[in-house]
């Protein structure tokens, strides 16, 4: 099991002075570290049209270029100044998708995915800000990193149409990251990354919905299960002082109106649970060609050699809130007392060896429970 060497640090101390406040470089955070995955795999990803992958170049006269996947041919863009990068390769990577517990002092469900990138040297994808946190880590070769302060409204610039970057900015960071080095960036830094030589990175990026990414897919629910359908009502109306204005109490009315709905413990902690277990990305899901039983399920227990794993990639976490439910994929499992560490286990993603399996097994519901997520593809027989 990986993890960080914090040096003088601790993940409570991170999180009390960086997290979402500044930015910081973890020297040998990973000593030895190796590449989850090489450029040749990675290369091999981005040829793949489920899978999002981009090439970013750029000349000499800083004219930038952009190009999305699939991809059948590198030759083409020489042997400098670009990157390939391929979103979610964790989904397709299970030794990348390890990295993941690195951060396992952020709760899961803030996880979103780990992006992969190669750079030849003096490739950039120029300087940017994300909207969400970022881990990177530095994989084979050098990169330099830049971060400049987080600065209100600093101006977008468009040098190419896909591409969003920054003006120049003065940096607080400036450093050559080598193998095994993490850098960490919060929302909102501007931030540059140029490759001295053939490097990788592997940036484990965290999801934070915009309220409107919230209220769009909150209203969404509402309509596909036709649960916004009551009208507004004012049976306790007073005579109005005028009719042609609207009212302080008619306002109030009509947003406690509103909020109904949202203010349903249950129906709201549902909603949460399935939007943020929804994968972003393509999933490689491994449904079986017939379904398993629960006997057959139950037979596989007995068999040491094999364990149960889940589907790289997978979102999954229990809310106790409204009632014990675990989440895996935008899917809802109703919990029992009995079920529930299975519950917590299977959101934990870890793979589940047969012995393990064995002290749950004979409950019916546990039984059940695993029986349903192998015959999504959500977990499978390895």
């Amino acid at each position: 099991m990986l993890s960080i060497n914090w040096g003088e640090l601790s993940p409570e101390q991170f999180l009390k002075e960086y997290w979402q406040k500044k930015p910081v470089l973890l020297k040998q955070a990973l000593p030895g570290f190796t590449d989850s995955l090489d450029a040749n795999e990675l290369a091999g990803l981005a040829m793949e049209a489920e899978i999002e992958s981009r090439i970013v170049a750029h000349d000499s006269n800083n004219n930038w270029q952009v190009e999305h996947g699939p991809f059948d041919d590198f030759a083409r863009f020489g042997e400098n100044n670009w990157t390939v990068l391929v979103q979610a390769a964790n989904n397709w990577s299970r030794p990348t998708n390890d990295l993941l517990s690195l951060v396992d002092f952020i709760p899961n469900w803030r996880l979103d995915d780990v992006m992969v990138s190669f750079s030849t040297p003096q490739g950039s994808v120029g300087p940017h800000l994300d909207q969400y946190d970022v881990f990177i880590i530095q994989g084979e070769g050098k990169r330099r990193w830049q971060v400049g302060e987080n600065i209100a409204n600093l101006p977008v610039v468009l040098p190419h149409q896909d591409l969003k970057q920054v003006p120049p900015f003065t940096a607080i960071i400036d450093e050559i990251t080598e193998p095994g080095d993490i850098l960490y960036i919060p929302p909102g830094y501007p931030h540059n990354g140029v490759s001295i030589d053939n490097s990788m990175s592997f940036s484990i990026g965290f999801q934070a919905p915009s309220n409107q990414d919230l209220w769009s897919s909150f209203a969404d629910r509402l309509i596909d299960d036709e649960l916004g359908e009551q009208r507004f009502s004012d049976v306790n109306r007073p005579l109005p002082s005028s009719i042609e204005s609207l009212s302080k109490n008619d306002i109030s009315a009509l947003k406690a109106f509103m909020l109904t709905q949202l203010n349903d413990e249950t129906l709201f902690t549902e909603f949460l649970g399935k939007h943020l277990t929804q994968n972003h990305h393509t999933l490689e899901l491994l449904i079986p060609a017939e379904a398993f039983t629960d006997e057959q399920v139950k037979a596989f227990t007995t068999d040491n050699e094999i364990q149960f794993v889940p589907v790289a990639g997978i979102k999954a976490l229990v809310c106790m809130e409204g009632g014990a439910n675990l989440f895996i994929n935008g899917e809802k499992f109703q919990l029992t007392e009995k079920t529930l560490e299975l519950g917590n286990i299977l959101a934990g993603r870890a793979p589940l060896t047969m012995l393990n399996a064995n002290s749950f097994i004979s409950c019916l519901k546990n039984n059940q429970l695993l029986t349903s997520v192998l015959n999504k593809g959500y977990w499978y027989i390895e």
